[in-house]
């Protein structure tokens, strides 16, 4: 398994790029159909997949993953926590943001 944090944020891009152009080719579809189906201008998705996209935002990279059938897979990038007792205040109410003390 590779380690990710070798890699350089561009080179994630492009490795998420050419991921994708496999899922595409194994869905069958070509990447005006995948414009169609998802909103994204071909042009955008031609840059992702090759590897010249400067930017992808993460709404552009959802609706990709929505026309490969692969948005479920969102659950394995971030997955579900479980209730963490470091974050329940003595109210039982749940923290909403961390903060720090000065300790001088």
């Amino acid at each position: 398994m590779a380690d990710f944090y070798e890699y350089s944020t561009p080179e994630l891009v492009r490795l998420l790029g050419s991921r994708f152009k496999e899922y595409r080719m194994r869905c069958n579809l070509t990447q005006k159909e995948v414009a169609e189906q998802s909103g994204i201008g071909l042009t955008t998705i031609h840059k992702f997949e090759n590897g010249t996209a400067n930017s992808l935002s993460l709404s552009t990279f959802i609706l990709l993953l929505r026309v490969v059938g692969q948005v479920n897979a969102l659950d394995d990038v971030l997955p579900e926590l479980p209730e963490s007792p470091y974050l329940v205040r003595k109210e039982e109410k749940k923290a909403q943001r961390i903060r720090h003390t000065n300790k001088k």
